[in-house]
């Protein structure tokens, strides 16, 4: 039995009772982990914004022997201006619910955490285009997950410098136009392939330093959720909301 001071994005809430919140919370340190908040709803409850979902928080959090119980939470950043965007707030429940079944479990959820925050930040500013910001998590978290495709090469010919791509989102590879591709495989424009590998092959705030014209960023975000939804074998119920909504 231990206490734990930590730093964690609330990715999920649920009630319990009258008064108290179960909560799920992605940590730098301990990936993900589930944690009781007793009197959360209350009022008067100190802990009331700083345990609601999309906060980010600073959080004493008491361990037992199977379950964990908040003692004391502060509200570093809860992301209030997507309050006032349905879109963005969509997108951002869809985020959470990948985060949920991607990121690790009481596990190092460090690089899960940063693209998480700077998604919802860029979310919040508009700064960065709804549809690519929804790519790069897309793909970002599955390449943190293990599921990253290999755009390095035609998987055929090994030839790396490749124009008129196709795309085999079951096997995560490209193929150039001069082999065959697998029946599985669909064609991708240059500018949203060049994208793809931008967005793999990149860290930091370079990350999120490049645009798409022409209406290529819908076509981007259509081939991301194609390949997170065969890579995950399931449909994310954020998404269908979140598709159903945007504009």
């Amino acid at each position: 039995m231990s206490l734990i001071t930590t730093k964690g994005l609330i990715i999920k809430e649920d009630k319990v009772g009258e008064n108290d919140r179960l909560i799920t919370i992605l940590t730098s340190d301990n990936g993900i982990i589930r944690a009781f908040a007793p009197n959360a709803l209350k009022l008067r409850s100190q802990n009331i914004s700083a345990t609601q979902l999309l906060s980010y928080s600073r959080l004493v959090i008491y361990k037992g022997r199977d379950t964990y119980k908040v003692n004391e939470a502060q509200s570093i950043e809860i992301f209030f201006d997507l309050r006032y965007q349905i879109e963005a707030l969509a997108l951002a429940g869809y985020f959470c619910e990948l985060l949920y079944d991607l990121a690790p479990k009481e596990d190092d959820g460090d690089a899960f955490l940063r693209l998480a925050l700077n998604c919802l930040s860029f979310l919040c500013s508009g700064k960065v285009k709804r549809e690519l910001l929804k790519s790069i998590f897309e793909l970002k978290i599955c390449q943190y997950a293990g599921y990253m495709p290999d755009l390095s090469c035609c998987c055929a010919c090994k030839q790396d410098d490749i124009k008129n791509v196709w795309f085999d989102p079951y096997a995560g590879v490209v193929y150039c136009e001069n082999c065959k591709p697998s029946p599985r495989a669909f064609r991708i424009s240059n500018s949203v392939f060049a994208a793809m590998r931008h967005i793999l092959y990149t860290q930091g705030a370079k990350l999120f330093a490049f645009d798409l014209k022409n209406g290529a960023e819908n076509e981007l975000s259509k081939v991301s959720e194609t390949f997170v939804r065969i890579q995950t074998d399931r449909e994310f119920k954020t998404l269908v909301y979140y598709n159903s909504i945007n504009h």
